[in-house]
């Protein structure tokens, strides 16, 4: 006979184990998403992609059924632009991702931070994917040449911001230097002007004809000291001739 009651025991205690289980599962992983989605994002909002879904998507103007047509010339450069912000997005993830990384595994971040970086990844992959879709709805085959355009554009872009800068820069620049070099003429007029300048120079001036006078008396002291002992060979000379 079979025991039912013993059956029946063992598959409540595993209906009830992966009831539990799968309800712990279900509340985890939609706390997990709602911790996701109240987590700051990692980029700012997305102008350029948003000017190009409005270009795109226009609205009709109160009073009238059709909506105004955009030129495929101004929805191109708006998508140009677009991609030209994935490739900036693009570029601080690659450098960011190493060293964030390297930090997460000392754990010097925390998870938050990795999981907001993560998300931001993904977005900006769909997006490129998104950007490239639609360039081939525009010209077929230009969804494989248009981020080598919008890199181009962004080394542009990066360029006259660099020179912006170093204009914007030019004139406090120029107005420290002028300020220096009148401070250092200052400075050397009140140098030359001091009284201890006068004195200083007149002393250097007088002591050029004493130190002239020196030498003259040095000089014929050597000429003196060379004559005697020729005075007094002769001398000699003369005393040996008057004795023979």
């Amino acid at each position: 006979m079979v025991d039912w009651i013993g059956l029946i025991v063992p598959l409540a205690y595993i209906t009830v184990l992966a009831g539990s289980l799968t309800t712990f599962a279900s509340l985890y992983r939609k706390r997990k998403t709602v911790k996701a989605a109240s987590l700051a994002p990692w980029f700012p909002a997305h102008i350029p992609r948003n000017i190009y879904l409005s270009l795109l998507h226009l609205e009709p103007e109160p009073g009238k059924e059709k909506a105004p047509t955009v030129p495929d010339s101004v929805l191109k450069a708006a998508l140009l632009h677009r991609a030209t912000e994935d490739i900036f997005r693009i570029i601080q993830i690659r450098n960011a991702k190493q060293a964030l990384s390297i930090l997460l595994q000392r754990g010097s971040v925390g998870d938050d931070l990795w999981q907001r970086f993560s998300r931001a990844e993904q977005e900006i992959e769909e997006e490129a994917k998104d950007v490239v879709n639609e360039a081939n709805a525009f010209v077929p085959g230009w969804g494989q040449n248009i981020f080598q355009t919008a890199n181009e554009m962004a080394a542009n872009a990066k360029l006259r911001k660099r020179v912006e800068d170093i204009q914007s820069q030019a004139a406090s620049e120029r107005q420290w230097w002028e300020e220096r070099r009148a401070n250092i003429q200052s400075s050397f007029l009140e140098e030359l002007d001091a009284p201890g300048a006068g004195a200083a120079t007149a002393t250097k001036q007088r002591s050029g004809p004493v130190m002239s006078e020196k030498q003259t008396s040095d000089e014929d002291g050597v000429i003196v000291e060379a004559d005697g002992p020729t005075a007094a060979s002769k001398g000699s000379t003369r005393k040996k001739k008057g004795k023979k």
